[in-house]
């Protein structure tokens, strides 16, 4: 577990994940539900996937948008649950400094990809209904959404970069207890025995243009979005409205509602034993959550569902003639 260093000081080389350790008579009770979670979240947006790439009804920018949204779910909760899900099986709760690191950075990418995907489907949303004179002009690019979604991947990695590197110069010395579920920031900035006053500064820097700037993004569009629609004379219309942006607007809500209360509020001792609890919210059921909320709330991804299961035409007229 330790590494004698020259200065006499003992290297860490393995985090203890403590998780719902705390909770042994549970250990069962949790492997199956996050099993069934981690399942259904897979194949919810595996699905999800197939329909956008399959269908050619969904070959339009917001699905576009929805099928980058799944796949980065799909990784997302990979990054986490499977270390979870062993541990929760085997008791094993060590994980190597190398594996937290890779998981931290697997996991804070995502995070912040997901922000700027999020504000990107927003905008799009935003000149389909406040603007819909110019969104086929705007939106109809193919070049002009694959920038977009190459955009929002590539800032979520590229940010991160900066955060790891500075997190790879820090040396940590004991203790190796990570009172989480999985490697995240804050936690593993505490157990470190080195100077981490730079890191702390470059990590609010950039945390401050990761999340803030694509919420205030979203943000702006919604105000813009309903203003727009409560401007619609026909009830109608107003309905048909919302009803495109409602499912992006439950998404976004859970998103960032459970990010704000585990990550801005102050660290009381009652929210620091709910901060696994808001956690789990949004890294493990908002993935799970995505897909249901779009293929339920949404006539298009139902109708695209129905069709693999309606017989061929072929068959159907012929069995009418029969009858």
């Amino acid at each position: 577990m330790f590494l004698l260093f020259k200065d006499n000081r003992t290297i860490i080389t393995e985090f203890i994940l403590l998780g719902f350790g705390n909770l042994p008579e549970l250990q069962t009770l949790l492997f199956l539900v996050f099993l069934v979670i981690y399942i259904v979240t897979m194949s919810g947006n595996i699905l999800i996937i197939a329909l956008v790439v399959a269908d050619q009804h969904l070959h339009t920018p917001i699905y576009f948008f929805l099928g980058n949204l799944s796949c980065l779910e799909t990784c997302y909760t990979s990054t986490i649950l499977p270390r979870l899900l062993l541990s929760l099986l085997t008791g094993d709760r060590t994980i190597s400094v190398s594996g937290c690191f890779a998981q931290l950075y697997c996991f804070g990418s995502l995070a912040a990809t997901e922000c700027y995907l999020l504000a990107t489907m927003s905008y799009d949303l935003y000149l389909a209904i406040c603007n819909p004179l110019h969104y086929a002009a705007l939106m109809n690019s193919s070049r002009l959404c694959l920038q977009l979604a190459a955009g929002s991947w590539i800032s979520g990695f590229l940010t991160c970069v900066i955060t790891m590197w500075f997190m790879l110069q820090l040396i940590f010395c004991g203790p190796n207890e990570i009172d989480h579920f999985f490697c995240d920031f804050s936690p593993m900035l505490k157990l470190s025995c080195s100077d981490t006053s730079m890191i702390t500064l470059v990590s609010f820097i950039l945390a401050s243009i990761n999340t803030p700037c694509p919420f205030l993004l979203t943000v702006t569009s919604y105000v813009c979005i309903i203003a727009t629609i409560l401007r619609i004379p026909s009830t109608t219309g107003r309905q048909k409205a919302f009803s495109t942006c409602s499912s992006h607007l439950i998404v976004v809500t859970v998103f960032y509602g459970t990010l704000m209360t585990v990550y801005l509020l102050p660290k009381t001792s009652t929210l620091k034993a709910l901060n696994k609890v808001f956690s789990v919210f949004y890294t493990v059921l908002t993935p799970m959550l995505n897909p249901l909320i779009y293929s339920l709330r949404n006539k298009e991804v139902k109708e695209a569902l129905r069709k693999p299961l309606q017989p061929p035409r072929i068959l159907e007229r012929n069995w009418n003639k029969g009858q």
